[in-house]
């Protein structure tokens, strides 16, 4: 008899009789249909299919920290973003912004030591204003 290993809602691996009904990549942690186009692309170029992994259905995917794939699952995937972006918290800013929209150039500033608490660097070195 043939045994398929699938990913269960846990995120590991397991031995099923059936055969997984979804695809997924494990880097990318994305999940789509057995024909999507991008992971039929990706498996002819190399490479993905030591990524492949499978699911026996949606919810497993999802449980296991999966997301859709916005090519072959666009309605899934458009609730997911709706849904991802609506949870994610507003980003502070880095540092003070001038009162034209740029970080000050010059080092004498009062703006600069929000720089340098933000990245624990001299302002000279602080990849925010290169």
């Amino acid at each position: 008899m043939t045994r398929y290993k699938l990913i269960g809602k846990d995120g590991k691996p397991y031995e099923s009789a059936s055969p997984g009904t979804l695809g997924g990549h494990r880097a990318t942690r994305i999940y789509g249909r057995l024909d999507c186009p991008s992971a039929l692309r990706a498996l002819a170029n190399g490479g993905y299919a030591m990524h492949r992994v499978f699911f026996a259905d949606e919810a497993t995917a999802v449980a296991a920290g999966y997301r859709p794939c916005a090519r072959c699952l666009p309605e899934p995937y458009r609730d997911w973003r709706e849904r991802a972006n609506s949870a994610a918290p507003a980003i502070p800013s880095a540092a003070p912004a001038s009162s034209s929209g740029d970080l000050p150039r010059d080092p004498s500033s009062s703006e600069w030591p929000a720089i340098e608490k933000h990245c624990g660097a001299r302002a000279s070195t602080c990849s925010v204003t290169r």
